[in-house]
Parts: C-alpha cells; sequence; structure tokens
C-alpha cells in the first residue's frame, strides 16, 4: 500500500472511532444485473451478492478471530449442528466479554468444510440472528485448520 493511501486509511479509521456511537441500521440490497428474481445457488437458496453497512461513527469496534467448534475440554461433537450451535455460542462469549450481544455484530465470515453443511449453517444463523442482528455475511468452503472440525467463524462488531 502507499503511503498516502495508508495515511488516508488511517485518516479515516480514526475519524469513525472518535466520533459519538451511531451505527445505522444495516441496509440488504439484492444484486440482480439480469433484472429478474434474486439470483440463486444450485440449491435454489438467494444469493444477496451485496450488502451495506453504514457507520457514522463508533466507540467500540471489536474483531472476534476465528471461533472453532470446541469446548472447554477441547473437544469437538462430530455432528455439523451440534459444531455450529458451539461456534456461536463461542461468538456469544467473545461478544459478552466485550459488554457486546449479537445485535452489535457488523460482518460474519463463515468458514466451511463441506459445502454441503451451507443450508443447515444457514438455517442455523437465521434462526439465531433474525430480529437482533443482520449482519453482512461471507461464505466461504475451504480446508480448515483441524480436519474434526467442519465450521469456523469469524466476526467484526460494532458499539
Amino acid at each position: 500500500m502507499q503511503r498516502r493511501s495508508f495515511l488516508l486509511a488511517s485518516a479515516a479509521a480514526m475519524t469513525l472511532l472518535s466520533g459519538p456511537a451511531a451505527a445505522s441500521k444495516p441496509r440488504s440490497k439484492v444484486v440482480d444485473e439480469a433484472g429478474g428474481d434474486s439470483p440463486t445457488a444450485s440449491d435454489g437458496e438467494s444469493i444477496h451478492a451485496a450488502q451495506t453497512h453504514p457507520i457514522t461513527a463508533a466507540t467500540r469496534l471489536l474483531f472476534v478471530s476465528g471461533q472453532i467448534p470446541v469446548d472447554a475440554q477441547g473437544e469437538a461433537p462430530r455432528n455439523f449442528s451440534a459444531q455450529c450451535a458451539l461456534a456461536w455460542a463461542n461468538i456469544e462469549t467473545q461478544l459478552r466479554a466485550a459488554d457486546m450481544d449479537l445485535r452489535h455484530l457488523a460482518k460474519l465470515t463463515v468458514f466451511l468444510a463441506r459445502a454441503r453443511d451451507r443450508k443447515r449453517e444457514h438455517e442455523i444463523r437465521h434462526r439465531l440472528l433474525t430480529g437482533r442482528a443482520d449482519p453482512a455475511v461471507s461464505v466461504v468452503v475451504t480446508g480448515i485448520y483441524d480436519e474434526a472440525w467442519r465450521i469456523e467463524i469469524e466476526a467484526i462488531a460494532l458499539a
């Protein structure tokens, strides 16, 4: 990154973090350049191609590194739904430690080890967040550090 770009980005970040706490309600927009219905994945799930989260200012910004489906004893459940619930419980634990909750989520990145888990992950996430938060979400199907883990979730929260 060139020095000027770095300085401009730094100034913008400082301005964002120094103002009064006021994050606008997230706005969703489905992008469909063909002018028809929303684009869909092969399983029929609607694809939200763009989602914006305008922010006027925030006093606290929390970056939650990848939360994995592991309990306090270091064990991961075998079934995906239990792994997903545990990863979400770990996200909520991190948010509570920062005096935040699910409604403060602005951005999620969900890593899945198997594409076939995408629909179930969406159902669980939707059940947890509906009426609480509408963060921008990216779902990436990729290899995960430990082969026993089928999900990992990163988050950015604003308060």
